[in-house]
């Protein structure tokens, strides 16, 4: 998805990220906001994912919006 397109529906994409991973701070996710590569790496880091399965969540969400 694109960039511009991430960023214009962060508030959709939020909401569903801290649906799907409670684990997540609404302050761990704002500051990845609009950057897929950040999300990615939050991901790995705080929910033990490795990069594909990262990779495969982003994609999951993104596809739902």
């Amino acid at each position: 998805m694109d960039r511009d397109l991430i960023e214009g529906k962060w508030t959709e994409i939020k909401g569903r990220l801290r649906e799907s991973y409670g684990e997540l701070t609404d302050d761990e996710v704002e500051a990845a906001k609009g950057d897929r590569e950040q999300l990615e790496g939050l991901m790995q880091q705080k929910l033990g994912k490795t990069k594909d399965e990262a990779r495969s969540a982003v994609d999951d969400i993104l596809s739902k919006v």
